[in-house]
């Protein structure tokens, strides 16, 4: 995880403040496009 790094250390591997990361699993397709939507609406 880049939880730890502080932020000059990300931006040299290439990861940037508006990076959105999203995991998923075997969970039906369906549910996980509407745990997205709900997620992406509070943003």
């Amino acid at each position: 995880s880049h939880f730890t790094l502080d932020r000059e250390e990300r931006l040299k591997l290439g990861i940037k403040d508006e990076l959105v990361r999203y995991a998923l699993g075997i969970e039906d397709a369906q549910d996980l496009i509407a745990d997205l939507k709900q997620a992406l609406d509070k943003i």
